[in-house]
């Protein structure tokens, strides 16, 4: 499946979608490898098939294995970190924020690329999930490593139209599989 393809399975009203798809997918904002993996994480964040699919065809092919992999675990790596830094965050009891976590993530300090890029995609990923502290940490690293705001900003926002493609075709099944499809 293709962009293409994804693009046009939207319905009319999710016409917004489909432009900000094909604008953000060649957001000058990002590096080539930037833009591709932040498709790919935030696909994978978004855990619709079709969606994962499309993006895995079109972005994905564009990238070397390694990059792919490391897309992969940015991705494994924050549906774990933003369940656990999530909880940690909301708790009334503030023991859990100087505990240590006590999960394995020694991926995040040798990703197979860029650390730079590798960070930008673990921001668009804890952005989907809603971890508020792993967003704060993911975006001072990223300025840390002299990332600007706007490509931070494109990040998110290559994020947020991913993540609402895959909930506008996720409610779109379900609706016509429920019986309110006469409506």
């Amino acid at each position: 499946m293709s962009l293409e393809t994804l693009k046009n399975s939207l319905p009319p009203y999710a016409k917004d979608l489909k432009l900000n798809l094909s604008t953000l997918a060649s957001e000058p904002a990002l590096t080539e490898q930037q833009r591709n993996g932040t498709f790919v994480a935030a696909a994978l964040a978004s855990r619709n098939p079709g969606v994962i699919a499309a993006v895995a065809d079109e972005f994905g092919s564009r990238m070397t294995a390694e990059a792919v992999t490391a897309a992969k675990a940015a991705a494994a790596m924050m549906a774990m970190n933003n369940v656990y830094y999530r909880f940690a965050h909301l708790v009334s009891n503030r023991d859990y924020q100087s505990m240590p976590a006590k999960l394995r993530m020694s991926v995040i300090g040798k990703p197979g690329v860029d650390k730079t890029d590798f960070e930008l995609w673990s921001l668009a990923v804890s952005a989907i999930n809603g971890c508020g502290a792993c967003v704060d940490a993911h975006e001072r690293e990223l300025r840390k490593a002299g990332m600007n705001a706007e490509a931070i900003q494109a990040a998110v926002r290559i994020a947020a139209v991913v993540h609402a493609t895959a909930a506008t075709l996720g409610g779109e099944a379900a609706f016509e599989a429920s019986e309110l499809t006469a409506v």
